[in-house]
């Protein structure tokens, strides 16, 4: 509270206003602002979706690419999409603030969308189109540099969105306010519902623009749908709250690292209320007996104090609850490692699944389904399980067990498994599709085989989805320090990143490995040729084993709920502050 004018003003603590004075609560923030973002995010998510479950068919159809080398352009390009969420957090954590970084890497995604939906238009920049089966020509370099240009705008747009815009919306809220915080709930479910629209709107309105009206409209639209986002996003600026940049997470961990080595000669003190501590008392950390390495950056040594009665450096010492921070992330990392191997699989169902649907017989009387749009089955499974779980599910765990649900643990563990069951559908589904293809020749445009058969792959591996992502991001957060939110959330988008690129290593691998002289292996350039089956079925083992260690990770791993000496440390992931996060 401040007075200005002789008038009593309600002010935000930890805000400021457009001019950097403190938020005015009666003259900004709350759901007007928070709402003005939801359209970026919908745009965002309508062209990056609207690309991703598409582009396969683009690069195969269009510029006469290999199937195996069209899916790992498209995993590349999503896997460099949320890497960049890295980059896009440090730079909003360190330097630019949330807004400006909204408005910076928007501008870039529409730039980029602008310029593929030139790339799509203008044939000199594809091939001349097949004259016969044998007689394809393949995208030229030049051609292939100028797609690859405009989709990499994209990522860096995206990578620099993802890791603001949710932030951003739930900065509009204070979370002291009962009433504000009532609020933030409300944005929390209208963010996720308008996630879900976006994506929804991309696997089928768009999938089917670009199928049937033009690749190139179905861009420009985004393109501008983006600018007009911008524009609205701009009309709230004197109304935002805004926070300040406090640095970024990932300094403090490499503080922590480069103090530690500096002084790894040194004995620990046995007593260790001897190490150097600093932090308030309510928002320290006890300190545990893991990883006594990190302990010797909190050693206190000559010279760490540069000038007497300042701070220290902190490249040479560091508080016990900072090294206790560092602590905290490096013991999710076996569980983060664990579920890269889900977004791998995630990986195919937009590519080489998306393939085998442009193969088989699509047409709903005389309505042709868009290859693409076969994703939307993904949508589906994740609103029913996230459905069944909310009603049916809870309420019977909650009966039996006492709690209110799975755990974030459980809940990543169910994920594995359905994966890897969608693997083996998937390994069914293609054996199917295979030997029809072998009976009627390989050569057939549209096999006498309905799409359908492959819904229960895209259907338990949506499910697994609703299962992994909610659970990963309720356990990166929880369990990860209060100033590290934000990275936490990073590295859960690092997982996606990695099965991607994880994804594009297999393919490499499995070319190279199965591939003959006479042959072109598992993997070969009409599928019909190919032994997908026994690719989705490499991935179902790789599921398995892959779920054996996580089961091991998870015995190993101690939860970090109740750390701080007041209980403070750890803030209710209920509502809004999940949201926070949320990419």
């Amino acid at each position: 509270m401040h007075i200005q004018d002789g008038k009593i003003s309600w002010t935000v603590a930890d805000a400021v206003d457009y001019n950097g004075l403190p938020a005015d609560r009666s003259k900004t923030g709350g759901w007007v602002p928070a709402a003005l973002v939801l359209g970026i995010e919908v745009c965002e998510r309508l062209s990056t979706m609207g690309i991703a479950v598409n582009l396969v068919t683009y690069l195969t159809g269009t510029l006469h690419l290999a199937s195996a080398t069209s899916a790992n352009i498209v995993t590349d390009f999503m896997g460099t999409s949320f890497l960049l969420c890295l980059l896009g957090g440090f730079l909003a954590d360190s330097f630019l603030g949330r807004y400006k970084t909204i408005a910076i890497f928007a501008a870039i995604q529409a730039l980029g969308t602008g310029m593929l939906a030139l790339v799509t238009k203008l044939s000199q920049l594809r091939p001349p189109p097949c004259l016969t089966n044998h007689s394809c020509v393949q995208a030229n370099g030049f051609q292939m540099g100028i797609l690859y240009i405009a989709l990499y705008i994209i990522a860096l747009g995206t990578g620099g969105l993802k890791s603001s815009v949710s932030g951003f919306g739930t900065d509009q809220f204070d979370e002291k306010d009962e009433r504000e915080k009532a609020q933030m709930a409300y944005f929390f479910h209208r963010f996720f519902f308008f996630i879900s629209l976006g994506t929804l709107l991309a696997v089928t309105v768009l999938v089917y623009l670009q199928d049937e009206v033009g690749r190139s409209w179905a861009y420009g639209i985004c393109s501008v749908a983006m600018f007009v986002a911008i524009l609205i996003f701009f009309c709230g600026t004197k109304r935002y709250r805004y926070k300040k940049s406090v640095g970024s997470p990932i300094v403090h961990i490499f503080q922590v690292i480069v103090a530690a080595i500096k002084k790894r000669n040194m004995n620990l003190p046995y007593n260790i209320s001897s190490l150097y501590e600093n932090t308030p008392e309510a928002s320290r950390i006890q300190h545990t007996d893991q990883f006594h390495f990190l302990d010797k950056a909190a050693i206190i040594a000559e010279g760490d104090f540069e000038n007497t009665g300042a701070a220290p450096n902190p490249w040479k010492l560091c508080s016990v609850t900072r090294v206790e921070e560092a602590k905290m992330m490096v013991r999710i990392l076996p569980i983060w490692a664990t579920t890269i191997i889900f977004w791998t699989t995630y990986a195919q169902m937009i590519t080489f699944s998306v393939e085998q649907a442009s193969t088989m017989e699509r047409s709903i009387g005389s309505f042709q389904i868009p290859a693409g749009s076969l994703t939307v089955f993904f949508v589906a499974a994740i609103l029913i399980t996230l459905a069944i779980y909310d009603r049916l599910i809870m309420p019977l765990w909650k009966k039996w067990k006492g709690k209110p649900g799975f755990s974030n643990i459980q809940r990543i563990g169910i994920g594995l498994v359905l994966s890897t069951f969608g693997m083996a559908a998937a390994a069914l589904a293609e054996r199917k599709r295979l030997s029809v293809a072998k009976a009627v020749g390989g050569n057939t445009s549209t096999l006498p085989l309905t799409v359908f058969l492959l819904i229960p792959q895209f259907f338990l591996v949506g499910a697994g989805e609703a299962f992994i992502y909610t659970g990963q991001l309720d356990f990166f957060i929880t369990q990860s320090p209060k100033g590290m939110k934000t990275m936490s959330t990073g590295l859960f988008l690092t997982t996606l990143s990695l099965g991607f690129f994880v994804s594009s290593f297999l393919v490499m691998v499995v070319k190279r490995v199965t591939g003959t002289d006479g042959g072109q292996g598992w993997l070969a350039d009409n599928i019909n040729y190919g032994r997908l089956d026994c690719f989705y079925g490499l991935l179902a083992i790789l599921g398995v084993v892959n779920f054996v260690v996580f089961l091991v990770c998870a015995l190993w791993y101690k939860p970090s709920n109740g750390n701080t000496k007041s209980g403070l440390q750890m803030e209710n992931i209920g509502n809004g502050s999940l949201a926070e996060e949320k990419c």
